[in-house]
């Protein structure tokens, strides 16, 4: 029960830099973090792709899955950090922005 007091109360913490932000300010910088989101989520799909290829191929040496692996499960905590970050900025602009696909992110 602790636990989930404290991370409350760490999330309390976080947020306010983004409530007393201009609204305005806030959706660009929350439009950019969606996007730099996407991309990250097209990379790390690459990552995770080319670690089920190469998992998948008897020749390739186990120090090199090993390096795969460790590759993406990296990922997914930054993945997963940045998500929070986002989601604080979405819960103080109120709202998603419309945020167009960028040409390079599939």
């Amino acid at each position: 029960m602790q636990d989930a007091g404290s991370s409350q109360a760490g999330g309390d913490q976080r947020k306010p830099r983004y409530d007393l932000m201009d609204k305005a300010e806030l959706e660009t910088l929350t439009v950019a973090a969606i996007r730099q989101h996407r991309r990250l989520l097209a990379a790390d799909q690459a990552v995770y792709e080319e670690w089920i290829r190469a998992s998948e191929d008897p020749t390739i040496a186990s120090s090199v899955l090993e390096t795969l692996q460790e590759e993406h499960f990296a990922r997914q905590t930054r993945a997963a950090a940045q998500q929070d970050a986002l989601s604080d900025m979405l819960d103080a602009l109120g709202f998603v922005p419309e945020v167009p696909v960028d040409d390079d992110v599939s």
